[in-house]
């Protein structure tokens, strides 16, 4: 006789999904994005073809080096005058 494995859930998937990458390293991050950053975020998915984790790796990378460069300030300052 033959065993018969019972299938999955969707929520036991995204359980083993969500462990696999924890596994590898990677951090789950959640928010909610403004009515602007909708917009660009829409502009740079059309335009890359990027997922939402690559644009959210990216954004924090970018983040952090305007940081390390003391150019926080003006990316925060240009941010703030540029509303889309």
């Amino acid at each position: 006789m033959t065993e018969k494995k019972m299938a999955m859930t969707n929520a036991e998937k995204q359980k083993r999904y969500r462990e696999r990458q924890k596994e590898r390293g990677k951090k789950e991050m959640r928010g909610y994005l403004s009515e602007e950053a909708l917009v660009c975020y829409k502009l740079i998915a059309k335009q890359t073809q990027w997922s939402d984790s690559i644009i959210l790796s990216n954004a924090v990378r970018l983040t952090y080096a305007a940081y390390k460069k003391g150019q926080i300030g003006l990316l925060n300052s240009w941010l703030n005058d540029n509303k889309f």
